[in-house]
């Protein structure tokens, strides 16, 4: 009877099923598309729950359907399962095609696993094709026509209406079904992704026509300075377009603003930093000329607007008027290095600037007698490279790197170690990179015609007196005074710093000892004379001691070396060469 019914039976699952596939085809959406999936497997292919798991973006399936028994929907719809428990059911079950059956006697191993699951217990099957509730059936889909392709998701079917485990036929077609369901669900992927992309399109164009108009707006209305140039070509930097605020800030009408570019208003000094911005973008701070021929300083920040097809297009600059933020910086920076009552350099500023000058490599390193045994006669080469010359490369603490080639050669005849580059001829094996000149100081107590940076450590004689007598208010008049004579007498480059107290140093480069004797006397003179203070007048006198500033020394040695000397001086005067007030 079975078998004279079973092309009848084949005929009615076939309709069911072919009405089932029409129906995947005309849902409106991806979730939609789902839901119809698991409904199809339970009103045409005989199951009484169904469960579509599809693969999230991560990897891992989540329960996007659910298709027989409210109860169940509601308990496990929107749970994930890890990919790697999934792989292993399809693994480990048994292979009908495409389909995977995992028997009862099997599956318990998987009941600890992270999918999600509504199995329930129950008799031992009374038949052998009984199914059994702990049965697990699966139909994975892909989005190719064989296994091989991407995984979209796997369908989970249970509770067969005819209790048995589904035959030849059953098997074909819920394997046919998950073929047809992957190409609904790959079709509702593309159909939403081709909505949203429309939408996207058409919101992309209402917002760049907003764009437009807000910058327009924005350009035009800014409280701050706004230009667009060209970028490119012979008229590269030409200003094509500026606002309101710009022209007001420049002092300049638009129309005249459009016959320059910015190199032709920026400051001779901020060239270099507007080109670098101007071909980088990004912000620099320089000094753009007004019309009444003074500078001001502004924040200048470039955006580069390019063109996908042309590249590079124009420039977008924004103005912003940092002149009040300037001039405090610059106040700040100065108290910082200078001293309050007389305004002269300070103690750190001193120090900062001495220190510039030096660098940690004496200003002449003698050889050893191999070494110049070695250079004379062309033996084994030197420690420092090859027997003709020697490459010496030394930190100086973060403020200058300095790589030195030192002849070598003239060291056999007691001559100095001479850098190359400074009259001995370059090396052919090294090149010179030494951009520091060396400060050196005149030898012995004559005068040999060196010329070098002299220190002139100043202390004033007797201006305690006046101070104990006369208040603090008349010496720091004193002070005052005292730094404004010597200004007057040292050069121009020179520095006058105080370096606290009553005590000033003088900073003079390219003396001889000569020079800087000279130089100790004018001071002394220009600080003898008496100095009027609310009608009263007084007096006071100055030790100088004169100490050299050379390579090899550091700032603080040069300092004691100057201070040491002045109180050679202070205790060898007479008296009343002393005294003041």
């Amino acid at each position: 009877m079975e078998t004279e019914s079973e092309p009848y039976v084949r005929l009615a699952t076939l309709r069911q099923l072919h009405q089932v596939v029409a129906d995947l085809n005309t849902a409106r959406s991806l979730a939609d598309t789902l839901q119809t999936v698991a409904d199809g497997i339970v009103n045409g292919l005989g199951y009484e729950l169904a469960c579509v798991n599809l693969v999230r973006p991560d990897g891992d399936l989540v329960v996007a359907a659910f298709a027989g028994n409210t109860a169940a929907e509601a308990l496990i719809t929107g749970r994930v399962g890890s990919r790697a428990s999934w792989e292993r059911r399809l693994g480990m079950g048994e292979a009908w095609g495409d389909l995977r059956f995992i028997p009862h006697t099997e599956g318990w191993v998987l009941d600890d696993d992270d999918v999600p699951q509504w199995y329930t217990e129950g008799p031992e099957p009374r038949f052998a094709d009984e199914w059994h509730p702990s049965d697990r059936l699966f139909a994975p889909m892909y989005a190719a026509s064989s296994a091989g392709g991407e995984l979209l998701g796997v369908i989970a079917v249970d509770r067969p209406r005819n209790g048995r485990l589904p035959g030849a036929w059953g098997r074909e077609a819920l394997q046919m079904y998950a073929f047809q369901a992957a190409i609904a669900i790959s079709n509702a992927r593309l159909r939403a992704n081709m909505q949203r992309a429309l939408v996207r399109l058409e919101r992309e164009q209402q917002a760049l026509r907003a764009s437009e108009e807000s910058f327009r707006q924005a350009f035009e209305y800014a409280p701050s300075g706004m230009a667009i140039a060209e970028m490119g070509g012979d008229q590269h930097g030409r200003i094509l377009r500026t606002n309101d605020a710009l022209c007001r800030l420049l002092g300049r009408p638009a129309s005249a603003m459009r016959r320059y570019s910015f190199s032709d208003l920026v400051h001779p000094e901020d060239i270099g930093t507007l080109l670098r911005t101007s071909a980088e973008g990004g912000r620099a701070e320089l000094r753009l000329g007004r019309r009444d021929g003074t500078y001001l300083w502004v924040s200048m920040r470039n955006s580069v607007v390019a063109d996908a097809a042309d590249g590079p297009r124009f420039l977008l600059t924004h103005v912003e008027d940092i002149e009040e933020r300037k001039r405090r910086e610059l106040q700040l920076a100065h108290r910082a290095s200078h001293d309050s009552l007389t305004g002269l350099p300070n103690s750190a500023e001193l120090r900062a600037r001495l220190a510039a000058r030096l660098c940690r490599r004496p200003q002449s390193v003698q050889p050893s007698a191999v070494d110049t045994l070695d250079a004379a006669y062309g033996g084994a080469p030197t420690p420092y490279g090859n027997s003709a010359a020697y490459e010496s490369t030394y930190d100086t603490g973060g403020q200058h790197g300095h790589s030195h080639s030192y002849d070598t050669a003239s060291h056999a005849f007691g001559g100095e170690p001479v850098p190359l580059g400074y009259g001995s001829g370059p090396d052919p094996y090294h090149e010179v990179f030494d951009h520091h000149v060396h400060a050196v100081a005149p030898e012995g107590d004559t005068d040999d015609g060196a010329k070098g940076l002299a220190v002139l450590f100043c202390d004033l004689d007797g201006f305690k007196s006046i101070n104990d007598r006369f208040g603090h208010h008349t010496g720091d008049a004193v002070l005052i005074e005292v730094a404004r004579r010597l200004t007057q007498v040292v050069r121009d480059g020179d520095t006058v710093a105080r370096l606290g107290g009553d005590e000033f140093v003088v900073l003079a480069d390219g003396l001889g000892r000569a020079d800087a004797q000279d130089l100790a006397v004018r001071l002394r003179n220009a600080i003898i004379p008496p100095i009027r203070v609310d009608g009263r007048a007084v007096r006071v006198g100055a030790s100088f001691g004169i100490g050299w500033a050379h390579c090899g020394m550091t700032a603080e040695e040069v300092l004691q070396s100057a201070d040491q000397r002045m109180y050679i001086e202070k205790r060898s005067r007479a008296k009343h060469h002393r005294r003041a007030g």
